[in-house]
């Protein structure tokens, strides 16, 4: 398990994806010998948080779910709006930049490439309406219960704030975008003969299973962090207004 006392570089070398974590969190390289605590002071970070989440990132057995619940919806919220902008300014991009590699580069096999294509334009599109509805819909309402949760009396307009959406309407419609993905691999292992840009292929394929991961711990935060806290506040809330 990572701990504050650790040097943060030893984080790098236990788990070199934990890379994208850092970044997320606004840390730069160059912390030289410094420890987890010491480069999370210096960044305003709270340390206990950082710690959940890159435990959380490293080990897929490691859920603290209600040691999570115990931070504040803005900070969890700030973390998952991160992990948005991770995959649509980077990731992505990333991925799109390996397709043109493959695409110039392979001459006989443009009809399945052209497939690839048009399956991640596809997902790319699904993506950004995914993340785009929680940015702008899912987030903002999580933000607004917590600040209705913490007055003392609920008005009018915060009533209809709740009646509008709710945390069970989210955990019913959402969808799981990284299943999506499994078509996207299955054109590379399956139906992309091997040319001379095989390790380019590879290469694509190591991103896709990384992107994929990434989308799990970030959906499990989602499911089992946000919406049974929101839950708990809207319940808290409807009692109170009864």
């Amino acid at each position: 398990m990572i701990t504050s006392e650790m040097k943060m570089a030893e984080l790098i070398h236990i788990n070199y994806q934990l890379l994208s974590v850092l970044d997320r969190f606004g840390i730069s390289l160059g912390f030289g010998d410094k420890k987890v605590k010491e480069v999370c002071s210096y960044n305003n970070i709270d340390t206990n948080f950082f710690l959940e989440i890159v435990n959380t990132f490293n080990d897929k057995d490691y859920f603290p779910s209600k040691s999570l619940q115990d931070f504040s919806v803005e900070m969890i919220i700030n973390y998952l709006r991160k992990t948005h902008d991770y995959y649509h300014e980077k990731k992505v991009p990333e991925i799109e930049h390996i397709i043109d590699q493959l695409e110039k580069g392979c001459k006989e096999q443009t009809n399945n490439i052209k497939l690839l294509r048009k399956f991640f334009i596809q997902y790319k599109e699904e993506l950004n309406h995914h993340t785009k509805k929680e940015d702008d819909l899912v987030f903002p309402y999580a933000g607004t219960v917590e600040k209705i949760y913490s007055g003392k009396e609920t008005t009018r307009e915060e009533k209809e704030v709740l009646n509008k959406y709710s945390m069970k309407t989210f955990k019913e419609e959402h969808d799981n975008i990284e299943e999506k993905l499994y078509d996207l691999k299955n054109i590379i292992i399956k139906y992309l003969p091997p040319t001379k840009q095989q390790s380019i292929s590879i290469h694509l394929l190591e991103l896709l299973f990384q992107l994929e991961k990434d989308l799990n711990d970030h959906a499990r935060i989602e499911d089992k962090v946000m919406v049974p806290k929101i839950m708990e506040m809207e319940k808290h809330l409807s009692d109170r207004m009864k």
